[in-house]
């Protein structure tokens, strides 16, 4: 069973609510096709879900899927799955802080509309790079090999 969790962020303490069954579902998913693809000796870490991540400003941010870089622990890649009534704290707060952490990638996944959105930091901050949905295919430069359609991330589980 999943528990809430506390977040700081823009310099304030934000308790976040238990994940409900169909967010960590999302999130086994992808935990489960990052760590396969992970190649070995890679410069990267799949951290632990939920992993308190402490950014420059002193915020500390609590990401769905993180991958870390070995050498020096920043973030690489964070995932945030939405949950209903939870939309603004992922796709504005948390968007702002890891903009300013100049983070290289970040995956919006909302399963209201199953898709992802992938932004990816240019000269200017984060651009949005794609709106995936339905058969396209979730793949990510440091992930050799990896793809998943949406399709198969928002499938029912079997009964």
């Amino acid at each position: 069973m999943t528990q809430a969790y506390e977040e700081r962020l823009a310099g304030e303490p934000c308790l976040r609510p238990a994940p409900a069954a169909p967010h960590e579902l999302l999130c086994n998913r992808l935990h489960a096709w990052v760590r396969a693809a992970l190649p070995p000796n890679s410069a990267l870490c799949l951290l632990p879900r939920r992993t308190p991540v402490t950014l420059g400003g002193g915020d500390c941010v609590c990401p769905d899927l993180a991958l870390s870089r070995a050498e020096d622990g920043r973030l690489y890649l964070a995932v945030e799955v939405l949950q209903p009534g939870d939309h603004h704290w992922d796709t504005v707060v948390k968007k702002e802080l890891y903009l300013t952490e100049r983070l290289p990638r970040l995956w919006i996944v909302d399963s209201r509309y199953h898709n992802v959105e992938i932004y990816g930091t240019g000269e200017f901050g984060f651009r949005l790079e794609h709106i995936l949905a339905s058969q396209d295919r979730l793949t990510d430069p440091a992930l050799p090999g990896f793809g998943r359609t949406m399709d198969a991330l928002f499938a029912r589980p079997c009964p």
